[in-house]
């Protein structure tokens, strides 16, 4: 068979089920295999969000999602959405097409160091050079993609060795071996906390991206110690929680931080640095226990005083075996989450026009179910919902707190539906975001998706215009004009609606999520909350509580 023959079928012997991409001249015969293969291939109308959608099925799933380019300016494009996946933590190959590299009649045409350009932005990248490579090639990428820390790899197909003959098969995965955390680390953090007096829990995105749930509410429910989340941590725990204090939106001066500030030991569960710090965690500080599948990278923000390192499922379950629920002092906890509790409700039933952000997110709660997905993209909105909008079950807030780029949320949107087709799915997404791939409504309607679309329009770019303000410095060089947003959606097929008063919103939102079909809601927001919640009143908080 050919090349792109066996790569196709080591796809399928991997369990690939979809393939998101925009294809070229060179990507022809892989693109055939694929026609005839078990796998379906869903085009895009641009590359970045071919590798958006392909990332949130690694997100999701923990098995690498897979995106096609050609050469040139289709891999340039991909950049964005690989460095996505790879700060991320989300498993992602991409494929991109190559001219022929024994024989080119093109010259350099198109042709750039497309694997040299992807090095420092993956695990592993690599140009397939005969097509007998293609089995181990294959393995090895996803190999590397899905093993902790999981992130993006890159494979180039050439356009003359795709079309060659190869007599090799699949090489079939092998299972994945478990590391077992040390006896002696677990001894030593249950010692740690037994000993503490204010210990907190921290759930961060590490252990969103595994079975860590169940361990996770075992310990929670034996010892009562409370815990926040940081934003790619959130749903891990339930938020409705009596024990939850909080999410990490800012990086310092919110009450939550008066908790983690307040804490003797803090034990850190899946936390990553290249996530936006929740707190300073360093020895002059904190007691901090690193619960991960892997060693914590040491900086100026984090520097924990004991690793625990292994599957972090096993690692609760042993601290949990050994642990005594000790005189452990929570009252202060208590007072601050009462208070953080009447903080949030503030201002979450105000009729101001254009809305508030706190009516905004109390709105999307009430109309939401538990198990409904939220999909962000980037913006001010972003860190509202993290601070205000409790999330009930694992997965259910798709958000970039790592790479934090605008434009990933429609198509996160996208792949969050088609995995899970019996859930509401709603993307949040301001009118900055939204429009960089806005032509993606056209992918959602030919797939045939429920979806809603919520723009908050605020004419600019809101979190940088908040930045500009608090820095002093005039207002200039981050506002625009936008469509009509409605007919911008009826173009697309999809059923527009625009929000005229605060009231409207909640009803809106009900219909559009009890209905078939895309669905897009223009609604103005007002973000002056900004400068006065952010700006103001929490620079004037006090932690004595």
């Amino acid at each position: 068979m050919k090349a792109a023959e066996l790569f196709v079928k080591c796809l399928e012997t991997e369990g690939v089920k979809y393939i998101f991409g925009v294809p070229g001249e060179e990507n022809l015969d892989f693109l055939e295999a694929v026609r005839t293969s078990s796998i379906k291939f869903i085009v895009t109308r641009h590359e970045q969000a071919a590798v958006f959608m392909a990332a949130t099925m690694g997100r999701l799933t923990g098995k690498a999602g897979v995106a096609l380019s050609t050469l040139g300016p289709g891999a340039t494009n991909l950049v964005t959405g690989v460095a996505y996946a790879q700060l991320g933590a989300m498993p992602l190959l991409v494929i991109t097409g190559q001219k022929p590299i024994r024989k080119s009649k093109q010259g350099k045409f198109q042709i750039i160091d497309v694997v040299g350009m992807m090095r420092p932005i993956t695990k592993f990248t690599a140009s397939i050079t005969n097509a007998d490579q293609v089995p181990g090639l294959v393995r090895e990428a996803f190999k590397i993609a899905q093993s902790e820390r999981p992130g993006a790899v890159h494979l180039e197909l050439p356009e003359d060795i795709a079309a060659e003959e190869t007599s090799g098969t699949p090489i079939p995965p092998e299972a994945r071996k478990q590391v077992n955390p040390e006896p002696k680390a677990i001894e030593q953090a249950a010692a740690m906390i037994n000993q503490a007096k204010h210990p907190i829990v921290l759930i961060a995105a590490g252990g969103n991206r595994k079975l860590v749930r169940r361990s996770l509410k075992a310990f929670l429910d034996k010892t009562k110690i409370p815990f926040v989340s940081t934003q790619m941590g959130k749903g891990l725990e339930n938020e409705a929680s009596e024990l939850y204090l909080g999410t990490t939106a800012l990086s310092d001066n919110d009450y939550v931080h008066c908790a983690l500030n307040y804490a003797d030991v803090i034990i850190a569960v899946g936390h990553d640095t290249v996530e936006k710090p929740p707190v300073i965690m360093t020895r002059e500080r904190h007691q901090v226990i690193h619960l991960h599948f892997s060693p914590s990278v040491k900086d100026e923000v984090y520097e924990p005083t004991l690793e625990v390192v292994g599957d972090i499922s096993d690692s609760l379950s042993g601290i949990t075996e050994r642990i005594e629920p000790s005189n452990w002092d929570f009252l202060y906890f208590g007072r601050l989450r009462t208070h953080m509790q009447k903080e949030l409700q503030e201002k979450s039933d105000s009729d101001f026009f254009p809305i508030k952000p706190q009516r905004i997110v109390s709105d999307l709660r009430a109309a939401l179910p538990s198990t409904a997905i939220l999909s962000l993209d980037n913006g001010m909105y972003k860190l509202w919902i993290a601070r205000n909008y409790p999330a009930y079950e694992q997965n259910t807030v798709l958000l970039d707190n790592a790479l934090a780029t605008m434009g990933a949320g429609l198509p996160a949107g996208i792949a969050a539906k088609m995995l899970n087709p019996d859930k509401k799915v709603l993307v949040v997404a301001g009118d900055g975001g939204v429009v960089m791939n806005i032509s993606e409504l056209e992918t959602a309607k030919r797939l045939g998706l429920d979806l809603v679309v919520l723009i908050l329009n605020d004419s600019g770019y809101g979190m940088i215009k908040w930045k500009q303000e608090d820095m002093g410095f005039a207002n200039f060089g981050l506002e625009f004009a936008n469509p009509d947003f409605v007919k911008l959606a009826e173009s697309f097929g999809a059923t527009g609606h625009r929000i005229a008063a605060a009231d409207e919103l909640k009803p809106v939102l009900d219909k559009a999520l009890a209905a078939k079909g895309i669905h897009v809601i223009d609604c103005p927001i007002d973000y002056s909350e900004n400068k006065i919640v952010f700006g103001e009143e929490l620079k004037n908080k006090t932690c004595n509580i």
